[in-house]
């Protein structure tokens, strides 16, 4: 910003009054050169040091800014860091953009940095966690759906998935000291192997025989049932990962016990 300190009061008062007649063609070089020399050889600046045509173009060129501002640049995607466990209990670890969230004047830009989501496929049925989000679309219907990298696997088995039914904050692995949260009728994510595979599969908790317990050691057993095809298994705590407090799918349904004889 050039500094009025430069120009008299007189002068400031007649560019302003010739940016008001003929706006941005004040800066054309040759006209700014011209009101510089007519300012220079006045009598109001005797004794004062002359004025360049820069210095003109630059205070019209501010003049310009200020009434003419410039759009808000659209920000850069959010940059997460998403660390995904997989069965097997590698980590991932990946830098990657989610969908851009524009932050509004006035507004506090939302802090993401402690999410992390997975993502059902739609291959298995199975949930895995979510190493980044490539792109998004909205189907005719309205629905979004959102282009998937699942942690640990290729760009080659990228999908897209429903937004509303196929994406979620993750689930939480429970501490021996946890599994009191653990409630008969609880939506729950389960390790299950089957078919040569190792997976999560959504399931709910059927039944629970309590065991003993320490710091590091939990031996209650989980009757489950899972939701995809409603077969049970029974499994310790350590398969088992919970929903996050909130999440509204994790409404305790009523079960239909058969005599605990048949399973403990």
């Amino acid at each position: 910003m050039e500094d009025d300190s430069e120009f008299t009061i007189a002068e400031m008062v007649e560019m302003k009054n010739i940016y008001k007649e003929i706006g941005e063609e004040t800066l054309a070089p040759d006209f700014c050169k011209g009101l510089a020399s007519s300012f220079s050889l006045s009598p109001n600046r005797a004794g004062k040091p002359a004025i360049t045509w820069q210095q003109v173009h630059n205070w019209f060129q501010d003049k310009h800014k200020r009434t003419h501002p410039e759009p808000e640049a659209t920000p850069e995607p959010l940059h997460l860091e998403f660390c995904a466990v997989l069965p097997n209990g590698a980590a991932v670890v990946e830098s990657a953009p989610l969908i851009s969230f524009q932050k509004r004047k006035g507004t506090k830009a939302p802090d993401l940095s402690e999410l992390i989501f997975e993502a059902k496929s739609s291959k298995d049925f199975a949930w895995y966690d979510v190493a980044s989000f490539l792109n998004y679309r909205v189907l005719y219907s309205g629905e979004l759906e959102v282009r998937v990298r699942f942690a640990g696997f290729r760009n080659t088995d990228d999908e897209w998935v429903n937004l509303k039914a196929g994406v979620r904050e993750r689930s939480i692995p429970l501490e021996p000291s946890e599994c009191h949260l653990v409630k008969v009728g609880d939506l729950i994510m389960c390790f299950r192997e089957r078919y040569e595979q190792a997976v999560y599969y959504d399931a709910r908790v059927v039944e629970i025989r309590r065991g003993p317990h320490d710091s590091d050691r939990c031996d209650c057993i989980f009757l489950v049932r899972y939701l995809l095809d409603h077969a049970e298994d029974k499994v310790g705590l350590e398969w088992i990962c919970r929903r996050p407090a909130g999440d509204e799918s994790n409404n305790r349904e009523e079960i239909q016990l058969p005599p605990k004889s048949i399973f403990f």
